[in-house]
């Protein structure tokens, strides 16, 4: 039996998932538009844009923590640790250069 558009009904969690990937994604099309940009002015608004679209995914995904869809561990201080060196001697090779 095929399934219609009508019989098919996002879970309020798959809905919020979909949101919050696609509001990911279009933060990456800004982003490269950003990068690529050329003028100030598509700049300036392509920034704007990405704020917005920064400002949505984070309401989605703070909706999600609220309902118990999306965890977050916390890093142990060891990997925050590791991290933190990792950057300082990429930093460093980079002032080197």
């Amino acid at each position: 039996m095929k399934q219609s558009k009508r019989d098919i009904t996002l879970s309020e969690k798959d809905a919020l998932q979909d949101l919050l990937d696609q509001e990911k994604l279009l933060m990456n099309y800004y982003c490269a538009a950003l990068t690529e940009g050329s003028t100030r002015p598509f700049r300036k608004t392509v920034l704007k844009n990405y704020g917005a679209h920064a400002e949505t995914q984070f309401l989605v995904f703070e909706e999600m923590l609220a309902r118990g869809y999306y965890t977050v561990q916390p890093a142990a201080k060891m990997m925050i640790d590791q991290q933190t060196e990792n950057f300082s001697k990429i930093e460093k090779q980079i002032a080197a250069v």
